[in-house]
C-alpha cells in the first residue's frame, strides 16, 4: 500500500514502527512520530492516550497470540492421559513451535518490536514469561513420570532455568534475524530433536 493512500491511523502506526524499531520503546520520541505524520499532540490523543498505548496497539495482540498459543499447547498436553504423554510430548510441542514461527513471520515487524524493542513496557519480560510457563509444565511432566513409575533424577532449578531460557532465545533468534522461512523451519526441527534428546537424557528416559 502506497503511503499516500494510508489512513491517518495507519500512517501513525507506520511511523511508530519505524521509530520504535530504530530506537526501542524507551528512547523513541512520540514528538518525532507525530512530526513525521504531521499530526498535533491534541489530534494524536484522539487516537491514543500515550506512547505506551500506541506501542500496546502495535504489539499487544501478537503478544497475546504467542503467549496463549503456548499455554494452549501446555494445557492440551497436560490433559492427555498420563500414559500417553511420553509418546506425544515432542509432537505437541513441535506443532506449537511451528505455529508460533509461522505467526511471527506473518507479523514480522510487530513481533520484532515485541522481542527487541519493548524495554520499558509490560512486554519486556515476554521471554521470561514463556520460560516460567515451560518450567511449570516441565515440573508437571516430571510428576507424571513419577506416577508412571519412571521418576526423573533431581534437576538443579538453576540449570533447568538456563536450559529453558536458552531454548527460547534460540527459537526467537530465528525471527529476530529474519532467516528465510524454509531455513527457520529446518532449524526448528533440528532444535526440537536436540532439546528433546537432551531432556530425555536428563530425565533418565
Amino acid at each position: 500500500m502506497a503511503e499516500q493512500s494510508l489512513t491517518t491511523l495507519e500512517y501513525i502506526h507506520l511511523e511508530a514502527k519505524r521509530e520504535f524499531s530504530e530506537k526501542g520503546y524507551r528512547s523513541a520520541s512520540l514528538r518525532n512520530i507525530l512530526k513525521s505524520v504531521g499530526l498535533t499532540t491534541g489530534a494524536f490523543y484522539g487516537y491514543y492516550k500515550s506512547k505506551e498505548e500506541l506501542f500496546e496497539a502495535l504489539v499487544g495482540k501478537h503478544y497475546d497470540y504467542l503467549i496463549n498459543r503456548f499455554k494452549e499447547a501446555q494445557k492440551e498436553f497436560a490433559n492427555l492421559p498420563h500414559e500417553q504423554q511420553p509418546k506425544v510430548m515432542s509432537d505437541i510441542s513441535g506443532m506449537c513451535m511451528f505455529d508460533m514461527l509461522h505467526y511471527a513471520y506473518q507479523n514480522l515487524e510487530e513481533c520484532k518490536l515485541l522481542l527487541c524493542c519493548s524495554e520499558g513496557t509490560r512486554f519486556a519480560n515476554f521471554i521470561d514469561e514463556m520460560v516460567e510457563i515451560e518450567m511449570n509444565g516441565t515440573q508437571a511432566y516430571k510428576n507424571v513420570l513419577a506416577k508412571l513409575g519412571h521418576p526423573s533424577p533431581p534437576i538443579d532449578p538453576a540449570l533447568e532455568h538456563i536450559l529453558i531460557t536458552g531454548m527460547f532465545h534460540t527459537f526467537f533468534e530465528l525471527i529476530i534475524h529474519e532467516m528465510p522461512l524454509a531455513d527457520a523451519e529446518n532449524y526448528v526441527e533440528q532444535m526440537r530433536a536436540f532439546y528433546t534428546a537432551g531432556w530425555m537424557k536428563i530425565m533418565g528416559q
